[in-house]
């Protein structure tokens, strides 16, 4: 199966069991493609931890769950080391380091916000250094792996807001809204009929379940990523990405407005989201080469977790949304 047709066949199968999110089943797939972390926020019930299960179950990989709460420790995540007892001709016990759930390929991190800043700490190496340490000892994480966090915008009791260090090491921050009102019949009727299906099966004269899908190979999945690598970004791409985080350091060139809601601009690691983001988008539009409206496209995920708005901003209702909106339309096209 090429890449190409593995990626459409992943879509199509998320598709089947998210309905009216074809926004978010595009940017888990960009995200899995770039290689990068995603943190999807949304209100409850609208299928975020559904839309990342679907991802991980029609794929070839290993899934873990993390359900963070209060009292989650960060060994509960790492993992630890522990005492073996040894036989007794063989010089007595020793230690051997017991993985965590983090070491898998897709890890879904559910209300993230909900753990302490020690256990939230814990996700920082992993994230950006593929790797986590242990007793003084580095163990390696999977190829694919990548973490997927979700968390709810309105119940803050009981949370703990991440900390810059932390939203910056998210490729993308994914929204989840409201479906339409004819979306939400069709949901209606999927879950009715999942039901259905589900009591059909448990009957004692059921039948044999059909066979499961084959899943998509993680083959395809990196073979994708060196396509991606390989797609041509001209150097006024390049100099627009630039400008485009450029323009959330020095807001006062851009107008009055932009200088009176940033407080602290995006990072370099915005550049480079742009850039993996850019080309993953491209890639699935079936282009070899960046395009300024790929990067229009993914710019809000991007940017909107990397943003500081000033309590000016906060006290007049502007979201990041507003702002990156605003950055887009002064910032000059290439």
């Amino acid at each position: 199966m090429i890449p190409q047709e593995a990626l459409e066949a992943l879509r199509v199968r998320m598709g089947e069991a998210i309905v009216g999110q074809q926004g978010v089943i595009e940017r888990l797939l960009i995200g899995l493609l770039a290689n990068g972390n995603l943190l999807v926020e949304g209100l409850p019930g609208l299928a975020k931890t559904r839309a990342i299960k679907a991802l991980a179950k029609n794929l070839e990989c290993d899934f873990s769950r993390i359900q963070f709460t209060p009292d989650l420790l960060p060994s509960d995540v790492t993992g630890s080391e522990i005492y073996s007892q040894g036989a007794a001709d063989a010089g007595g016990g020793a230690f051997r380091f017991q993985p965590g759930p983090i070491f898998a390929d897709i890890v879904l991190a559910d209300e993230i916000n909900r753990a302490p800043p020690k256990v939230q700490a814990a996700l920082l190496e992993a994230m950006e250094e593929r790797q986590v340490t242990v007793g003084g000892t580095t163990h390696r994480m999977p190829p694919l792996f990548m973490v997927m966090a979700t968390q709810n915008p309105i119940e803050q009791e009981g949370t703990y807001p991440l900390p810059e260090a932390q939203t910056d090491r998210f490729l993308m921050h994914v929204l989840v809204t409201w479906p339409s009102v004819e979306e939400e019949v069709e949901v209606i009727r999927m879950v009715r009929g999942e039901e259905i299906a589900a009591q059909a099966a448990a009957a004692p004269d059921a039948a044999a379940p059909p066979p499961p899908r084959e899943a998509i190979p993680q083959a395809a999945i990196f073979e994708a990523r060196r396509e991606i690598a390989a797609i041509h970004a001209a150097p006024a791409i390049e100099r627009y990405m630039a400008d485009l985080v450029q323009a959330t350091r020095t807001p006062d060139a851009f107008g009055e407005d932009l200088a009176r809601w940033i407080e602290i601009g995006a990072s370099p690691r915005a550049s480079l989201a742009l850039d993996r983001c850019g080309r993953a988008h491209a890639w699935l539009a079936g282009r070899d080469y960046v395009d300024p409206e790929d990067l229009r496209a993914v710019a809000p995920d991007v940017l909107r977790h990397r943003l500081r708005l000033s309590y000016e901003a906060q006290g007049e209702g502007v979201a990041p949304d507003r702002v990156v909106e605003e950055i887009l339309a002064r910032v000059a096209l290439p």
